[in-house]
C-alpha cells in the first residue's frame, strides 16, 4: 500500500517567510546565537541557556543600521562591552543589558552611537564605572540600580549625574565603603574628587596679522585634571605647554585666515571635564580677492568680494575721478562671512556714457587695496557695433557730444540723417494736405457762384419780357429777361426777347400754352 506525503509547496513557502518575517527570525543573517531572537530593528536574548559571552555581530554591516533596540537579560557569562562590538549597530537608541555577569564597559564602547538616548546597566556585577563612554551621548536615561559599586573617586560623577535628573527618588544607588557597609550615593564623601575646572587668560584674543600671541590655561580639581587644547581647522603656526599650571598655548607668525576661530582648554578628570573657549580675532590689511567685469541681472552689478578687520571703507573711482554714488549708481554688501565681504557695484540702466574703467578701493587702519575693472555696458549709439540694446530697457536721451567723432562716417546712417528724414516727410505730408484744401475749397466757391449767379441773371422780369402782367407764370419765357449791359429795350417793340446783344421778336404758340383765341392780340 502506498503511503502519501505531501511536500511543502509554494504556498507554504510563503507562509514560512511571512511567519520568519513577523517573529523575526533572520538568525543566519545576523548571526543570531540561538538564545536570542532577532529582527530588522530589535534584538532580545533573554535565554539563559545557551547564552551568550558578547554581543551578536552581523555579518553585513549594513544589516545592523537599522537597529535601535538591544534586549538583554540573564546573560551570565556576558561579563563585558569592548570596543566596537556595540558600534555596528548606528541607529540604536535602546540598550538594555539586565540580570546579567557584567562587570567592564570600555571607555570607547559607544563611540558611534550617538543616537543612543537610554541605557539600563541594572542588576549586574559593576563596581566601577568611567564616565567617558558616556560623555559624548545626550542621554535622557542612565539607569545603574543593585550593582555593588565600590565608594570611590570614579563614581562620582554618577552622583552628580544622578543630581542633575528628575529620577532621583526612584534610583536606589549605593555603593560599598572600605568597611564593606552599603552608603547612599547621594551621600558618599571622598577626599580630593572634585570636578575640574579650566578658566583662560584672555577669553577674546586679538592680534595683528604676522604677530604672535600666547594663551594660558589654569584649572584646578582633584586629582589633578589633564589638560588639552581642542584647536580645529587653525591654521597659524602653534606650540603648547601642558606640562605645567597654567597651560600654555603660543600662536606663531598668525594669519588672517584664522580669524574668528574659537580655541578650546579642556580641562579632565575622573570625576568629570571642563571646558573654557576663547574666540581668535585677527586684526589685518584689506585684500580685494576677487573683481570682475559687470554683469546684468535685475540690476548691473560689478561683483567684487574684499577681506579685511576692521571693516574697510570702500571707494569707487570712475576714470580715475572719485564715483559719486547715488541711487542708480551704488555699492551693496550682500553677504557677510566673519571679516569677508561680498558684494557688488550696482548699476541702474547704464548706457555708453558709463562705459570705462572702474577702480575699488579698500581701506582701513591697518592698510589698503585697490583692485581696477573695464566696464562695457552698451556702445555709441549709431557705430555700429557692439551689441544690440533693447530700447525698452535702455533709454536714454542722444546729446550732440554722444556721437562723438563723425570723421569718415559719410557710409554710416546717424541719429541725424534720421531725423532729417523725418523732417521731409512731414513737409511733404503738409503740402499735400495743403493743396487738397484748397482745391476743395475753390471746387465749393465755384458752385455756389454757379448756382447764385445763375438765379441772379434769369430770375427778373424786365420790361421787354413776352410774358405779360397777368397770369402767364406759365410762360416758359417768363424768366427771359434783359440785362443793363442788352442794347435798349424800345428797339424791336415790346413782344421780342433779347438773347445776348440781339433783341428777336417772339410770337407765342398758343396751344403750348393753352391760351384760347380770344386772348390773342388782333396783329398776331
Amino acid at each position: 500500500m502506498m503511503s502519501w506525503r505531501r511536500r511543502p509547496g509554494p504556498g507554504l513557502t510563503r507562509l514560512w517567510g511571512l511567519y520568519c518575517l513577523v517573529l523575526g527570525c533572520w538568525r543566519g543573517a545576523v548571526g543570531c546565537p540561538a538564545s536570542c531572537r532577532c529582527s530588522s530593528w530589535r534584538i532580545w536574548c533573554a535565554e539563559p541557556v545557551p547564552g551568550i559571552a558578547s554581543f551578536p555581530v552581523p555579518q553585513r554591516s549594513a544589516e545592523g543600521d537599522n537597529v535601535t533596540e538591544i534586549y538583554i537579560a540573564n546573560q551570565r557569562k556576558l561579563e563585558s562591552i569592548n570596543d566596537n562590538e556595540v558600534g555596528f549597530y548606528v541607529g540604536l537608541k535602546n540598550l538594555t543589558v539586565v540580570d546579567s555577569g557584567l562587570r567592564f564597559v570600555s571607555r570607547h564602547a559607544f563611540v558611534k552611537n550617538v543616537n543612543l538616548q537610554y541605557i539600563n546597566l541594572s542588576r549586574n556585577k559593576l563596581s566601577s564605572l568611567s564616565k567617558k563612554p558616556f560623555r559624548h551621548l545626550g542621554l535622557s536615561d542612565l539607569i545603574l540600580v543593585d550593582n555593588p559599586f565600590k565608594c570611590s573617586c570614579e563614581i562620582m560623577w554618577i552622583k552628580k549625574f544622578q543630581e542633575t535628573k528628575f529620577y532621583t527618588e526612584t534610583q536606589d544607588l549605593y555603593c560599598i565603603d572600605d568597611n564593606n557597609k552599603r552608603t547612599a550615593l547621594l551621600d558618599m564623601k571622598v577626599p580630593n574628587c572634585d570636578l575640574p575646572s579650566a578658566n583662560l587668560s584672555n577669553y577674546n584674543i586679538t592680534v595683528v596679522e604676522g604677530k604672535s600671541v600666547t594663551l594660558y590655561c589654569d584649572t584646578t580639581g582633584g586629582p589633578t585634571p589633564n589638560v588639552s587644547w581642542v584647536l580645529t581647522n587653525l591654521v597659524s603656526n602653534h606650540e603648547s605647554d601642558t606640562s605645567k599650571n597654567p597651560a600654555s598655548l603660543t600662536i606663531k607668525n598668525v594669519s588672517s585666515m584664522d580669524s574668528g576661530m574659537w580655541i578650546s582648554c579642556v580641562a579632565e578628570n575622573i570625576v568629570g571635564e571642563d571646558q573654557a573657549s576663547a574666540e581668535l580675532t585677527v586684526f589685518f590689511a584689506p585684500n580685494i580677492t576677487f573683481i570682475e567685469s559687470p554683469t546684468p541681472d535685475h540690476h548691473w552689478c560689478i561683483p567684487f568680494t574684499v577681506k579685511g578687520n576692521p571693516k574697510p571703507t570702500l571707494q569707487w573711482f570712475y576714470e580715475g575721478a572719485i564715483l559719486n554714488e547715488s541711487e542708480y549708481i551704488c555699492t551693496k554688501i550682500h553677504v557677510i562671512n566673519q571679516s569677508e565681504y561680498h558684494g557688488c557695484l550696482q548699476l541702474d540702466n547704464p548706457t555708453h556714457l558709463n562705459n570705462g574703467a572702474y577702480t575699488l578701493l579698500a581701506k582701513n587702519e591697518y592698510g589698503e587695496d585697490e583692485k581696477r575693472v573695464d566696464a562695457h555696458f552698451m556702445s555709441v549709439p549709431g557705430d555700429g557695433s557692439g551689441p544690440i540694446v533693447d530700447p525698452d530697457v535702455y533709454e536714454y536721451e542722444t546729446t550732440p557730444n554722444d556721437l562723438g567723432d563723425t570723421t569718415n562716417n559719410s557710409n554710416q546712417i546717424t541719429s541725424t540723417d534720421v531725423s532729417n528724414k523725418e523732417n521731409e516727410d512731414s513737409i511733404t505730408v503738409y503740402v499735400v494736405v495743403g493743396i487738397a484744401a484748397l482745391v476743395c475749397t475753390g471746387l465749393v466757391i465755384m458752385l455756389i457762384i454757379l448756382k447764385f449767379g445763375r438765379h441772379s441773371k434769369f430770375g427778373m422780369k424786365g420790361p421787354s419780357s413776352v410774358i405779360s402782367n397777368d397770369d402767364d407764370s406759365a410762360s416758359p419765357l417768363h424768366h427771359i429777361s434783359n440785362g443793363s449791359n442788352t442794347p435798349s429795350s424800345s428797339e424791336g417793340g415790346p413782344d421780342a426777347v433779347i438773347i445776348g446783344m440781339t433783341k428777336i421778336p417772339v410770337i407765342e404758340n398758343p396751344q403750348y400754352f393753352g391760351i384760347t383765341n380770344s386772348q390773342l392780340k388782333p396783329d398776331t
